[in-house]
């Protein structure tokens, strides 16, 4: 029995083209990348585009790891960014979802439905109501204002940190999806 390959092997084999040293390195270390979306709560599906994305990134990045590359803290490292870009991805979307509540009900003034829309912006104010002064606040200059303000406008206008904004705003879209449910 052959003893296993180092990881320093296996990158030497894998860029001189080596499918066994390819199929060795994918056993390895699949069930590693495939893990770590689940641990951060993503679906199944979407560990498997993350695990497809490490590999990816990995076949790229092959010609420039250096000599004492590990390829497990490597593909991980891979692995966790990419699992955080697909939970911001998610927490934008489904806060965007929250922020633009029939947004264009809210300003439709020809709506057909004055009582619907009226309930809306009503059910919406008492939501925002019950926020703390600094979450009402963001979420009004956000989302409420007319225009889409820059976060340097924000946060210029809010004196707080630019990079305080968005997890800021993560939060109290939160507690006012919260609230809304509540309330509902």
């Amino acid at each position: 029995m052959t003893p296993p390959l180092t990881d320093q092997e296996l990158i030497a084999r894998c860029r001189a083209g080596d499918a066994d040293a390819w199929e060795h390195l994918l056993q390895s270390y699949e069930r590693l990348v495939f893990s770590i979306p689940l641990s951060y709560g993503l679906s199944r599906d979407e560990a498997a585009d993350i695990t497809q994305l490490t590999f990816t990134a990995l076949i790229q990045a092959l010609d420039n790891l250096s000599a004492d590359s590990r390829l497990g803290p490597w593909l991980a490292t891979v692995a966790r960014r990419h699992s955080w870009r697909a939970l911001a991805y998610q927490r934008r979307h489904s806060t965007a979802d929250l922020a633009t509540i029939d947004a264009a009900a809210l300003v439709d003034r020809d709506s057909d439905a004055p009582l619907e829309r009226w309930e809306l912006v009503e059910w919406l104010h008492s939501g925002l109501s019950r926020l703390d002064e600094r979450c009402r606040t963001l979420l009004i200059v956000l989302y409420f204002e007319g225009h889409e303000p820059s976060y340097a406008e924000v946060a210029a206008s809010l004196g707080i940190p630019v990079g305080s904004i968005g997890p800021t705003r993560a939060r109290c879209l939160e507690q006012l999806r919260r609230t809304l449910r509540d309330l509902s």
